[in-house]
């Protein structure tokens, strides 16, 4: 601020006079009451504030009411003792490992186990089937006990060790001699299937972050879901079933035969009714 260009002259205060009442007078002879004696006034006013933006008043700012947001309940949730992911073994604990066909049928279709929540809020749900090696399993579990905060968060696995083998031929090997040497294990997941559950004193918000990190880096189709929005999920879908006007719809189309469409189907297609897996599987079909 910069300095007044004017003299100031103070002028004497009588006896007996309100000691609030401090009067300057300026170079034009003019006097003005001090900011001091109106707040003084201002507040003898009966509670009332003055509003107005005239040269005698003053505007007293207040904070307004706020609606704050009730925070959510955590009373029902416990830390376990141990709350990051644990290591899974790369390779089944089994005194001989025996080679098996490939069997695709394990993946098809929707899950029956794992699509419930049971400890957590939040987890990761496949959306698609599809294997899992090690090193995705290593992954997620370096991704999450990263950003995991042990005091407030815990993590629990929902899928198993892999387990189902998988053989491969060296490089260069000729046809035929039999099947070849196991090379990696795997864990076969179906859509619908948890993958993983975070849960603890904390919101979706918190844990979407580097669980969508683990999405982007798996084999197939996944979706970081909490509670409400699987339950969300599962009444769109049963809405849409509900109020569908096409009578025309792809279970009524093959199960009727028409225009002999059957011998184009796979088996898969009569089965799960063109979801989830087959040659004409659309992942939004009712």
């Amino acid at each position: 601020m910069g300095l007044c260009p004017f003299p100031v002259v103070a002028c004497k205060v009588e006896a007996g006079s309100c000691p609030q009442k401090e009067k300057v007078a300026y170079r034009d002879g003019l006097r003005k009451e001090s900011l001091s004696c109106r707040l003084h006034r201002c507040k003898k006013r009966n509670g009332k504030k003055e509003t107005s933006t005239g040269s005698n008043t003053i505007r007293i700012l207040t904070a307004g009411m706020k609606t704050l947001i009730i925070p959510p309940d955590y009373s029902g949730i416990t830390i376990p003792e141990k709350p990051k992911l644990k290591f899974l073994e790369k390779v089944p604990n089994v005194p001989k490992a025996t080679r098996q066909p490939k069997n695709l049928r394990d993946i098809c279709g929707p899950s029956l186990e794992a699509t419930e929540f049971t400890e957590g809020q939040y987890g990761i749900m496949a959306l698609d089937g599809g294997y899992l090696r090690w090193e995705h399993m290593e992954m997620m579990r370096l991704t999450i006990n990263r950003h995991l905060n042990p005091k407030t968060m815990f993590a629990v696995w929902r899928i198993p060790a892999p387990y189902k083998p998988v053989t491969r031929k060296g490089l260069g090997h000729r046809m035929g001699g039999g099947k070849g040497a196991i090379a990696f294990y795997v864990t076969a997941v179906k859509s619908g299937r948890l993958l993983v559950e975070v849960g603890g004193h904390c919101e979706f918000s918190q844990v979407e972050y580097f669980l969508n990190q683990v999405v982007k880096k798996l084999p197939f189709k996944a979706k970081a879901v909490s509670r409400k929005s699987l339950q969300e999920m599962r009444e769109i879908k049963e809405e849409r079933r509900r109020s569908n006007q096409n009578p025309w719809t792809f279970e009524r189309i093959i199960k009727a035969n028409m225009l002999g469409v059957r011998k184009h189907l796979s088996p898969y297609d009569l089965t799960l009714k063109g979801c989830y897996w087959g040659r004409f599987y659309l992942p939004d079909r009712i």
